[in-house]
């Protein structure tokens, strides 16, 4: 036997690779996952790490349902990071109570659990908010959150110990991928090859190695996410993903099921932050430190580097900012500041299918870490039947 065949390959190491590897050896399959780096750097390491079905609309939520019984499932078997504190919406003017009360009654249409929280509620298990932001919210707290520097490397740890015919290779950059024979061959930048019944690529914004005609015209942008985090903040409790007024004005299900999201005015004060794609969140980590965002720049898939490297001073004062309306916040708490990338597709995600047997499943955006669990499970299905 070869012991360089496999049943399926996986491309890129990140969370929707390494979800289709999972989907795939719950089946019996022997799976090859090849990272290009020493671990994964990009879009699954570098976002919030909520878990949170409630902002996403149609089969999107329906993955995102699923995922959190995948994340729950692995948690009980070994500790990924997950932590189930919920999420809490908070609206900060009538119209936004407006439209989180219509996606309350959404959800209670579908049979998805949620309350709504008083200003007496909120404050009461977030004392620290300001009171004059806080007007009411909508709270899941059937809903995750994990930490997503550690917790790709517990899932793969986690694999590795679980399944015998799971492979892992990092430092492996794919330069080549074709039909050969009965099967696929991929060649690695060093020049090792590998065989396969199917080949999947799930290679996040790295357009310019594998079919880089493809994605030219794909209809993939690039988004850039600037995110600060503070230093360990040991006074001040924040469980749980805390999305603001912003994200009620943005997250997808609420422009699905809202009557009133498109009739709502924009306040003043938020103009300039719509403008350069900001919505506040937050989310505690477990050593205390506070992880605020974010904001949205984007460009072509192809021309990432038209967004640069350097972080916007001026977009993170205006996060800034609007965080310091929400909860006691300012400069001297910062430790660091980073940008993040993803990419994002036109209709949700970009499925192309190269041949029989080569198959792109990429750009799944500001999902990714929601929805991937679910997603792939389907995707493996449709793959291998």
């Amino acid at each position: 036997m070869d012991i360089n065949k496999y049943d399926l390959i996986v491309v890129g190491g990140g969370i929707l690779g390494t979800f289709h590897a999972y989907h795939a050896l719950l089946k019996g399959l022997k799976v090859l996952q090849l990272e290009k780096d020493n671990f994964p750097i990009s879009s699954t390491v570098r976002n919030f790490g909520q878990v949170v079905p409630s902002g996403m609309s149609g089969k999107w939520f329906d993955y995102g349902v699923r995922g959190l019984e995948i994340y729950k499932a692995i948690q009980k078997e070994m500790d990924i990071s997950v932590r189930n504190n919920g999420s809490i919406y908070i609206a900060s003017d009538c119209d936004e109570v407006q439209i989180a009360h219509e996606l309350s009654t959404h959800y209670k249409q579908v049979g998805y659990e949620h309350e709504l929280w008083s200003k007496e509620q909120i404050l009461a298990a977030y004392p620290m908010m300001h009171a004059d932001y806080v007007k009411e919210a909508i709270v899941f707290k059937q809903e995750l959150s994990v930490e997503p520097e550690m917790m790709i490397h517990r899932l793969h740890q986690y694999m590795q110990s679980k399944f015998e015919k799971y492979t892992l290779r990092f430092n492996k950059t794919v330069m080549a991928c074709e039909d050969y024979a009965d099967s696929v061959k991929i060649t690695t930048s060093d020049l090792e090859t590998f065989q396969a019944d199917k080949v999947v690529i799930c290679n996040g914004y790295e357009f310019k190695v594998l079919y880089r005609s493809l994605f030219e015209d794909s209809g993939l942008k690039i988004s850039k996410l600037q995110m600060m985090r503070t230093k360990p903040m040991k006074t001040m409790h924040l469980p749980g993903n805390i999305l603001t007024g912003l994200t009620l004005r943005r997250y997808e299900s609420f422009e699905e099921y809202c009557p009133s999201f498109h009739k709502i005015a924009v306040p003043e004060h938020y103009k300039e932050l719509r403008e350069n794609g900001i919505h506040i969140l937050f989310k505690q980590a477990v050593d205390g430190s506070i992880i605020i965002g974010d904001s949205h720049e984007y460009a072509k898939g192809s021309q990432l580097e038209e967004l640069g490297f350097s972080i916007n001073s001026h977009i993170n004062e205006l996060m800034l900012m609007e965080a310091n309306r929400i909860l006691p916040m300012n400069y001297t708490m910062i430790a660091s500041t980073w940008a993040g990338f993803y990419a994002q597709h036109k209709n949700e995600i970009l499925e192309v299918d190269v041949s029989d047997r080569i198959h792109v499943r990429t750009g799944i955006g500001g999902k990714g870490m929601t929805a991937s669990a679910g997603y792939a499970e389907q995707s493996i299905k449709q793959l291998f039947g």
